[in-house]
């Protein structure tokens, strides 16, 4: 017999090798049928394999993360199965679930998948679900799986078999599909109950942009069908919101192939509205004591040597810039820290001068793979809101709330009011992709789940997630269609200021090595943005709004009593423009609405002998008659109370 710990703490006995979906059972039916995984031991597993000792198991079901992520890396293989019956001879890459669905590569040879091709697929799938196909897993030796995979002459999973070892290779057979795979998987393939194919795109091999580009399809599954035309809504909605379109619609930025893909240019609208966001936040961090300084583009090869960055990023870096000097390079900056590590050293410090707070608006440049580019959600040039604490090793539980302080205030200021809080931590099982000791990982990371708990964050632990050099606390925003975005970033360094040979003069007279918390509250500004046109659809906070008044006469006989109107709200600090085309007022009103012009002024005689303006609100119609100077305090009065509640 062994003991299963359930999530209430309960212990319940069965005997060795009862599965998951069994422990369900004896629970209650009603709740094995909604399983679709479990966590075993904090591992997620198949609710079919069998447990051979004592556990502490969670039940995972739709209502899950990890319950989704089963249900969606099985339909990848229900989607490959469907592909294969279909059109015999494809070959496949790798096929995993993501936030939203999953995806396949595949190698269709001389065919060429199109949209049309997609509903087959998908009225395929739906016929394999039906027939209740169960997942089986199978361990096999590296020999047996190269064999299996050479008589189907699939040479991209040859190429990842290489890559294991040899006793920790799994197989995955549903239907008349098998796939190298870890899992989890669904138990049987009719949970999936609701199928759409959303898109098809090139994914080169592995990334490389070198290697050969393959078909990547994606797609989403539902266990009921009521919730996969509830997200097809949402959907289209996403796509009326989409900061590309919008972006092109309200003149806030633009991209050039002659400058270079991903490479954003801000237009003067977006310029202003992206000003407006510096200003609001350097204004912030005045106020909590940060001062500011300014680096340069790039720097030395040897300091990102120095920093680690150079390994962990020199191959998602642009290539080095050499120059006359002989072994002299330069990297574009893929980070701004190391830079402010080198501030820091510029001068001796004592404990009396800690905390410092560096902060600056610097742009750093990753080699982004250009299949990867999306807007500015995902460029290669991007500013960081970033500055970097250096304080005691007492000092990190008060700084880290100080930050999480200006990060609500931001979100309150946006109206992002659904989020959730992620611990990132190391992946204990690939310790090669770090720098610095046990020791001062374990101190960076218990510091940040006190943290947590004291402010009552109830943040969730993720393994693996962590960034190289030590771990953080990440802010994931809702949106206002449910969407899940990562903004704000906490991270705690014991590592860089080892490397950097960081000291201060502690009240022992004795050297110190001061610890490093890296923050960035908006995380990139193109990021940022684009998640802020998406959650307010273009419809930014008046204070925000790239054009907050549009004035829109009647006839040409009211232009100079519009430029007057135009000149006093310029003098009340309120950014206004004329729509001085002969239009029709009608077509006037309706194009301000699309560019989501907060308030629009009509002015004809009447306002013009009364010095009034009439005055209608975006989506909301007439508001009545005002004079200038009613106006003028109502706009004012708005701003100022939006800027209070920030």
């Amino acid at each position: 017999m062994i003991n299963i710990t359930l999530p209430d703490q309960s212990v319940r006995q069965y005997e060795a090798g009862v599965t998951a979906l069994e422990i369900a059972k004896s629970i209650s039916e009603g709740l094995a049928r909604n399983v679709l995984s479990a966590k075993v031991d904090n591992e997620v597993w198949d609710a079919t394999r069998a447990i051979n000792q004592d556990s502490r198991v969670q039940l995972l079901t739709w209502n899950d993360l990890e319950g989704k992520a089963t249900m969606w890396h099985s339909s990848a293989h229900l989607m490959a199965e469907a592909i294969e019956q279909l059109f015999p001879g494809v070959k496949f890459g790798i096929g995993p679930d993501i936030e939203n669905g999953f995806y396949y590569d595949i190698d269709p040879g001389e065919k060429v998948l199109t949209e049309a091709d997609l509903v087959l697929i998908e009225k395929k799938m739906i016929e394999l679900a039906k027939e209740k196909q169960t997942y089986q897993r199978k361990e096999v030796s590296k020999e047996e799986a190269l064999n299996f995979f050479t008589d189907k002459g699939d040479e991209y999973k040859l190429e990842l078999i290489n890559d294991l070892e040899d006793g920790k290779i799994t197989f995955y057979e549903s239907g008349s599909f098998t796939d190298l795979c870890r899992g989890p998987h669904l138990p049987d393939t009719s949970f999936i109950k609701a199928v759409k194919l959303t898109s098809i795109a090139g994914a080169y091999w592995r990334g490389d942009e070198k290697r050969k580009q393959l078909t990547r399809v994606y797609g989403i599954t539902f266990p009921k069908a009521k919730e996969l035309e509830e997200y097809l809504i949402l959907l289209e909605e996403a796509k009326k919101r989409d900061h590309r379109k919008l972006g092109k619609e309200l003149e806030l930025f633009t991209f050039s192939q002659k400058v270079g893909a991903g490479l954003p240019l801000w237009l003067p609208k977006g310029a202003e509205l992206r000003e407006r966001l510096e200003q609001y936040l350097k204004k912030v961090q005045k106020e909590a004591g940060y001062q500011p300084v300014i680096t340069p583009h790039i720097g030395n090869v040897n300091l990102y040597k120095t920093s680690g960055h150079f390994d962990k990023y020199g191959a998602d870096s642009f290539r080095p810039i050499t120059t006359p000097v002989e072994g002299e390079a330069f990297f574009l900056k893929p980070m701004n820290c190391p830079h402010h590590c080198e501030i820091f050293n510029a001068k001796p410090h004592s404990y009396k001068d800690l905390p410092i707070r560096y902060a600056e608006f610097g742009t750093v440049y990753r080699y982004e793979q250009s299949g990867e580019l999306h807007g500015l959600t995902r460029v290669r040039g991007f500013t960081q809101d970033d500055a970097h604490i250096f304080c005691t090793p007492d000092q990190i539980k008060s700084e880290f709330k100080a930050v999480i302080k200006i990060i609500m205030r931001i979100f309150k200021a946006l109206d992002f009011q659904d989020f959730i809080t992620q611990i990132s931590l190391r992946d204990p099982k690939q310790p090669e992709k770090y720098i610095g000791s046990s020791e001062n990982w374990l101190k960076a990371e218990n510091a940040i789940k006190e943290v947590a708990k004291e402010e009552g964050l109830n943040a969730i632990e993720v393994e693996g997630e962590a960034a190289f050099y030590g771990p953080k606390m990440d802010f994931m925003v809702k949106d206002a269609l449910g969407r899940k975005w990562q903004l704000g970033t906490i991270q705690v360094d014991y590592n860089l200021p080892e490397r950097f040979d960081l000291t201060y003069t502690g009240s022992d007279n004795e050297k110190h090595r001061p610890v490093m918390i890296h923050r960035a509250p908006f995380g990139s500004m193109e990021r940022f943005v684009a998640v802020l046109i998406e959650h307010c659809a273009g419809k930014f906070p008046l204070w925000l709004a790239p054009e907050q008044v549009i004035i829109l006469p009647i006839s040409e006989k009211y232009q100079i009593y519009a430029e007057k109107v135009s000149q006093f709200l310029k003098n009340s600090d309120i950014r206004a423009l004329i729509d001085d085309r002969s239009e029709k007022t009608g077509r006037k009103i309706r194009d301000a609405e699309m560019r989501k012009i907060p308030f629009m002024l009509i002015v004809g005689e009447k306002e013009e002998t009364e010095n009034s303006v009439s005055v209608r609100k975006q989506a909301e119609g007439d508001l009545g008659s005002y004079t200038l100077e009613a106006f003028a305090e109502m706009i004012n009065g708005e701003v100022r109370k939006l800027q209070e509640n920030a």
